[in-house]
């Protein structure tokens, strides 16, 4: 029998919703259920093309013996943590005071009243490596329900209070700070492989981006190096789809061979962010390549007829993780024939012995990534792949993601210059805004209608989109509604006695916690989005204006930035753009060349504000002017651009 997610719309509820645990969606009638029954909620979180997740559903949830526990003991509950972000910002943190660590699926005991007392996150079906079994778990917690539940809840209310306490900005966000971080970024690469660190590797392009910035401003050779190393070896490696584009969400191994084969909308677009700052710096193709590449992935496979975004694509297919992705040289040899197969397979390393268990990833760490000689085959070997078997799609679109895929293609349009990406960008805007907008409100997330009011991140990723529009088209409509964007975002989230922005509003339900999130994981913070978008607008519109809450949220940030800068690159990325601004460039336009004006090939890194003439800043001869200011002084007023 179905079970109460049979009607819900997010495609990770769905797929538990034949499930034997009777589960419930994060809803009062499971928390009202539980408290007249006087039962513990055990709440899962994860998403739908999370591995683990999957194979614990699998194990348990689809299991007949383990629903039966469930059910006699517990009041079960699903929560998509894409679809509620705030739940699972609260509990990850309760996950990771518990265990020290965290992950999906999470897995937590509640009282009725939602206040947490146990807390992991995978659980086995069977005891194995020195891990308790999910149904033991269950036993073992019922009967300490039952017989002890004083002991049972004790940790619980410290772990609360411990996480509500509040933080202030006792710090201030020195410049100091950036030569500290890169002085870091030195001492954790890897010099052989890129990356930062052992396995597992993460993209974390904020990182890339905070780098080839600091390159740009204090032209440290180093910083430039550690970014083209690791994004030449993440394109070279498995981690990159070299059939049909981009890339997975983190590398198992050191050498960026062996990826995890699930595909993120978010880190697609971040990486495309960072492949095109590669390409503005140093001109080299091969990163424009990685960035149209991945781009042309995102158009063909994770686009809605309407202009949106996917979320992901699944890691599993028939049951085996990686499946899609894996070729036998022989698949090759009999699709291509035998001498064509042969040079493809060994450029693209697809052996007999293997290089993932039995099979082979098709990378380039033995070959030479510039060389386009195959380039006509991979259509053929595409299509071939697609025939094979499909991987799951979550097609439920959320909004901080897509935000974040237009702000890439603004910036691929601007330094690679092919309309259809600018074109792709605006279109989805629109959707965003016709869709996830009610007039009053963005909304977290649409599939089959909209989701939950949206959170911080959604506002500071649309708002740092606005900007990115507005770079790459000078039209002051995109300007006008970022500032929008901040009012509201400013009105509904900010802390305006301790600092920083909390990740929900006033409007949503309240939690055990009312976090502030500052650390950068995959993706970077509502909080040091701000910082960024508040930094630029005071450049862009107003310094008196937003200059003090620009520096006010930095010195939010800095205190968590000091103890793990690391984890904080979008924050340095706004310090740096603070502290060492890259140049403001106000361009006046004459009404007889103003066509030529719009069209100016401009510096991708600067601040560039569109004007028409006026009193305080007149043409020049009479023709398009360029007022130039960087740091602290000024350039006289020229009818040609200076040279930056």
């Amino acid at each position: 029998m179905p079970n109460h997610l049979q009607h819900e719309t997010s495609p990770y509820l769905l797929q538990h919703a034949d499930n034997p645990v009777d589960w419930y969606p994060w809803s009062e009638e499971a928390f009202r259920r539980a408290r007249e029954e006087d039962k513990p909620i055990f709440l899962s979180i994860g998403y739908s093309t999370c591995h683990w997740c999957h194979v614990m559903a699998h194990e348990s949830f689809e299991d007949q013996e383990t629903a039966e526990l469930l059910n006699r003991w517990f009041i079960s509950v699903k929560v998509d943590r894409e679809e509620r972000p705030d739940v699972d910002s609260v509990y990850m943190a309760v996950c990771q005071a518990f265990t020290g660590g965290g992950g999906w699926p999470a897995s937590l005991f509640l009282t009725p009243e939602k206040r947490p007392f146990f807390a992991g996150t995978y659980f086995p079906k069977k005891r194995r490596g020195g891990m308790v079994s999910f149904g033991e778990l269950l036993t073992i917690i019922h009967e300490r329900w039952e017989r002890d539940r004083a002991s049972l809840l004790g940790p619980a209310e410290e772990i609360i209070a411990l996480l509500n306490q509040a933080k202030t900005a006792e710090d201030k966000a020195e410049p100091g700070m950036l030569e500290e971080a890169a002085g870091l970024y030195k001492r954790l690469f890897d010099r052989e492989n890129g990356g930062f660190g052992g396995a597992p590797k993460f993209p974390s392009s904020h990182n890339l981006l905070f780098l080839l910035a600091y390159y740009r401003r204090r032209g440290d050779q180093d910083c430039l190096e550690m970014a083209e190393r690791t994004l030449t070896q993440m394109y070279r490696g498995g981690l990159f789809d070299h059939i049909g584009g981009g890339f997975c969400r983190y590398s198992t191994d050191e050498r960026f061979l062996v990826p995890h084969f699930e595909k993120m909308l978010y880190d697609n677009a971040l990486l495309i962010l960072a492949y095109c700052e590669a390409y503005s710096v140093t001109r080299k193709r091969l990163y424009l390549l990685a960035a149209e590449r991945t781009t042309d992935f995102i158009l063909r496979e994770m686009t809605a007829p309407e202009g949106g975004f996917y979320s992901a694509l699944d890691a599993d297919s028939g049951g085996e993780e990686g499946k899609y992705y894996l070729f036998k040289p022989e698949e090759i040899i009999r699709l291509l024939g035998p001498e064509r197969g042969e040079s493809f397979n060994q450029h693209f390393d697809i052996t007999k012995a293997g290089n993932f268990e039995g099979k082979s990833i098709p990378n380039l760490l033995h070959s030479n990534p510039e060389d386009r000689s195959f380039d006509s085959l991979l259509e053929t070997i595409y299509q071939y792949r697609k025939s094979r078997c499909s991987l799951s799609l979550d097609d439920k679109i959320l909004t901080a993601w897509n935000a974040l895929v237009i702000a890439a293609l603004c910036r691929l349009y601007q330094v690679g210059g092919k309309q259809k990406y600018l074109d792709a960008a605006k279109r989805a805007d629109r959707f965003l805004w016709e869709t996830l907008w009610d007039g009053e409100n963005l909304h977290v997330s649409f599939r089959a209608g909209r989701g939950e009011k949206g959170f911080l991140d959604d506002y500071a990723a649309c708002l740092f989109a606005q900007l990115s529009l507005y770079r790459a088209t000078l039209e002051g409509a995109y300007l006008e509604r970022a500032e929008q964007l901040c009012r509201e975002t400013c009105e509904q989230f900010q802390d305006q006695e301790m600092g920083g922005f909390y990740l929900y509003g006033e409007e949503h339900e309240t939690l055990i916690l009312r976090p502030k999130e500052t650390y950068d994981a995959a993706q970077p913070s509502g909080n040091s989005l701000m910082a960024w978008n508040l930094v630029r607008l005071g450049q862009l519109i107003s310094e008196e204006h937003y200059g003090p809450l620009a520096e006010q949220q930095l010195d939010f940030l800095a205190a968590d930035a000091k103890q793990y800068p690391t984890g904080h690159a979008m924050f340095l990325l706004a310090l740096l753009d603070y502290r060492d601004p890259p140049p403001k460039v106000t361009v006046v336009c004459s009404d007889k060349n103003k066509a030529a004006c719009l069209s100016l090939e401009l510096p991708a890194e600067a601040a560039v504000v569109l004007r028409e003439p006026d009193g305080d800043y007149p043409l020049k001869n009479g023709k398009t002017t360029f007022y130039v200011c960087q740091g602290h002084s000024c350039q006289p007023p020229a009818n040609e651009l200076p040279n930056l």
